[in-house]
């Protein structure tokens, strides 16, 4: 090769110049740079072979010489062979010259290598001390964020996961920890919302929880405003007819700064909620946040809601409160959180929470009601609910279907008011003593009259005690229950009632049922009785009860409702008491009447007497003493038209009864004593009702007078006479007139005088004759 002969020739030029170095000091310097390059380049062998050759020639050349010179030749020789053992010993000096020199340099080339092996270690050392430096500082930045985290600063803890992702990450990105971090990225995302929901959760919980606090604050304060606003329609009689929630009442009280949300008693921070939906808004996932919260509202919705109610008297923190209390706070929280956070709640979600929790509590208190038989408990419902209804409308909440409940709630209590106010008048009814009531000072007299409808007679000053009611104890006692069933009726309207057009039917008819069924229809059904007494009290109270519901109509018009339809209110209890008393009336002539049939029944009237009597019956002195009696004590209450009334029926029935004595077919004949007894009583009878001073009275006794007076007329065929009848007989009877004549006889028996067999038609004969007008032979 070309490079190599170059070298060859180089160390041979080399060893050339080493054998003509003048001096050894030349020798060492041109022999050293030969070694180094032999060794350089893998020569030694070649030098040495171009050093022996040198000394072989210069060998052969000594020796040329030598023969030439011998003597130098051997001089040379010697010195030859000195220069040959001083090249042997340089040559062994230089192959451990370079033996050390090929040592050295290995040495220093492993140094060199070691030195450029530990800048290469070192660098890489600085390398991974930068790169650690860097991993560590993204390190302890993720480890802040679980720090951050831990001290339940969620925010700061995302921002420094994002700032952690966004800019850190990046410088180590060419590391496998950046890639690791990089992975665990979202396991901490989820980290922060888990811990954020967990807050979240604690948050709902204690919201939960406090929900009906919440809902007592709330009712606290609508009560608060019931009261301001009474106040000031005491001082303002024009506020009066504006209503809690009106725009009026808002105005009015909005100067208070009260808030529900905010107070001494409840506190609702929704930070963490805000800060929940900005976590997750920022993590994109507020659509999943919105879901998941409305399925938690949802749990606790139901759990809010207990599986039944108890309605009781003695619970003093009603079951029935805690739910609406429940309600009303969950629902509060649910309209704030969807003013405060747009687009978490939806009104849909709202209303649709609203509405499922009123059908709850409707269902529940409807199914606890049939257990509910106190009009008070249930007045106490329905002030609940009626503090319910006005504190969700402050709120904006519907109310129609807690209205509508608060009707079927209504027809409950006035059931219940009614059953039972039933009961009290038929108790009322059945304990009366169905006599006036006396009172023994003026106290009691002012408290009849303050709770009866009843004008008195006499005035105030004029009255004397003890006095006596014309009505019995039951009409005042009716009238407090009346009076209480109408209060008790309108309580139902207080603080919030939106059907007042339902409650004053529902009361004209309830009220109107009571008077008829329980009141009226009971005294009617007391009228069986055979006490004349107690018969007339009830149709005394009867009077009263009528004046009373008219009273009670005109009361019902001016208690009306502005809203309700207008006209009269007409009671059918009016009628029936009007009607029954007719009842009543008929049922004392019964009485009456049937006490006349007894007295005359004892008549023992001899047609056949041998001589007159006389004195009147004592038949018909019983009679007209027990008229006379009747009237002055059972029938002294009794209103003076009344009272001629039942005389007038009274006569007429005694008249008829009397005039069918004679017309009896046991009665055969009648002689004129026989007739003059018969007038004899009926004059007394007409003395009597001469004494009675009603002229109208004695139209009842003229048909008996007249029929009287044809009997003892001289000259009956007058009666046959139709111009003669008219005047004289027009009352008497045209059947019972003839039929009486025919029983005539003129023929009166003395004592001594026996009845012969020819007696009866002598006394027939005698009859026929006068009715023809002859004189009997006797």
């Amino acid at each position: 090769m070309p490079f190599a002969d170059e070298v060859d020739d180089d160390l041979g030029e080399a060893a050339q110049q080493i054998v003509l170095s003048a001096s050894d000091s030349d020798y060492i310097e041109q022999l050293i740079p030969a070694i180094r390059k032999a060794t350089a380049v893998d020569g030694a062998s070649h030098l040495m072979r171009c050093l022996d050759q040198l000394s072989d020639r210069r060998e052969a050349e000594i020796e040329r010489m030598c023969n030439t010179n011998h003597q130098e030749f051997v001089t040379s020789v010697d010195e030859l062979l000195r220069v040959r053992e001083g090249t042997g010993k340089l040559t062994s000096e230089i192959l451990k010259l370079n033996e050390s020199i090929q040592t050295s340099t290995e040495r220093l080339l492993e140094q060199k290598k070691a030195l450029v092996e530990s800048r290469n270690v070192r660098q890489n050392i600085d390398e991974a001390t930068q790169a650690l430096n860097d991993c560590l500082y993204v390190l302890r930045l993720a480890n802040h964020v679980h720090d951050v985290l831990a001290k339940k600063n969620h925010y700061g803890a995302l921002r420094a996961l994002d700032e952690l992702q966004s800019v850190h990450l990046r410088q180590i990105a060419r590391y496998k920890l950046a890639d690791l971090i990089q992975a665990s990225v979202p396991a901490t995302q989820k980290l922060i919302s888990d811990a954020v929901m967990t807050d979240l959760n604690t948050w709902l919980y204690r919201i939960r929880e406090a929900s009906q606090d919440l809902g007592e604050v709330a009712f606290w304060h609508t009560e608060l405003r019931r009261a301001r606003q009474k106040e000031r329609a005491e001082k303002t009689p024009l506020l009066g007819q504006y209503k809690l929630n009106s725009a009026i009442e808002l105005v009015a009280d909005e100067t208070d700064d009260f808030d529900v949300l905010d107070n001494d008693v409840v506190q609702v921070d929704f930070t963490p909620l805000f800060e929940c939906l900005h976590i997750h808004d920022a993590l994109g996932r507020s659509d999943k946040f919105r879901a998941n919260y409305a399925a938690t509202r949802r749990q606790q919705k139901e759990l809010l809601l207990p599986a039944s109610i108890t309605l009781t008297e003695d619970d003093k923190d009603t079951s029935l409160s805690a739910l609406l209390e429940g309600i009303a706070g969950f629902a509060i929280v649910e309209r704030v959180t969807m003013k405060k956070v747009q687009n978490l709640r939806s009104p849909v979600d709202v209303e649709e929470f609203w509405d499922s929790m009123c059908q709850t509590a409707i269902t529940l208190i409807s199914k606890s009601l049939a257990t509910v038989d106190s009009t008070e408990l249930l007045l106490k419902i329905k002030g609940i609910i009626a503090l319910f209804i006005q504190t969700m409308v402050g709120w904006n909440y519907p109310v129609q279907t807690l209205d509508n409940f608060l009707l079927i709630l209504f027809e409950e209590y006035a059931a219940l008011l009614k059953r039972g106010f039933a009961e009290d008048f038929q108790e009322i009814v059945s304990t009366d003593d169905y006599m006036p009531m006396p009172i023994n000072n003026l106290d009691e007299y002012d408290k009849v009259l303050n709770v009866s409808w009843y004008t008195p007679e006499k005035a105030r000053e004029e009255l004397s005690f003890p006095y006596v009611f014309p009505f019995s104890r039951m009409y005042p006692l009716c009238c407090i229950n009346i009076r209480n069933f109408l209060n008790q009726f309108y309580f139902f309207s207080d603080d919030h009632f939106q059907h007042p057009g339902v409650l004053d039917e529902t009361l004209r008819k309830s009220l109107d049922e009571l008077l008829t069924e329980n009141v009226c229809q009971s005294l009617v059904e007391r009228l069986n009785s055979q006490y004349l007494g107690q018969i007339v009290q009830i149709l005394i109270n009867l009077e009263h009860f009528e004046t009373a519901c008219r009273e009670l109509e005109q009361l019902l018009v001016d208690a009306r409702s502005s809203t309700s339809t207008g006209g009269p209110v007409i009671l059918n209890a009016t009628e029936s008491f009007r009607s029954h008393k007719k009842t009543a009336e008929k049922r004392i002539f019964e009485l009456v009447n049937s006490k006349i049939d007894d007295l005359i029944e004892t008549a023992e009237y001899d047609w056949m007497a041998k001589i007159p009597e006389s004195e009147p019956s004592s038949y018909i002195q019983t009679l007209t003493r027990y008229l006379s009696n009747i009237m002055n004590s059972t029938l002294l209450g009794l209103p003076r038209e009344i009272k001629v009334f039942i005389y007038f029926d009274a006569l007429s029935h005694a008249a008829a009864m009397i005039l069918a004595l004679p017309l009896s077919e046991d009665v055969a004949t009648i002689n004129p004593n026989g007739v003059a007894a018969l007038a004899k009583d009926v004059d007394y009878l007409a003395s009597f009702v001469d004494s009675l001073d009603v002229p109208i009275l004695k139209e009842n006794l003229e048909e008996l007078e007249q029929t009287v007076q044809l009997m003892q007329a001289s000259n009956t065929d007058e009666f046959y006479d139709v111009s003669t009848r008219n005047k004289k007989y027009g009352r008497v009877d045209a059947m019972k007139g003839p039929a009486l004549l025919e029983k005539l006889t003129h023929t009166v028996q003395t004592p001594t005088q026996s009845s012969g067999p020819f007696s009866s038609k002598s006394d027939t004969f005698s009859a026929l004759s006068s009715r023809l007008g002859m004189k009997s032979s006797s």
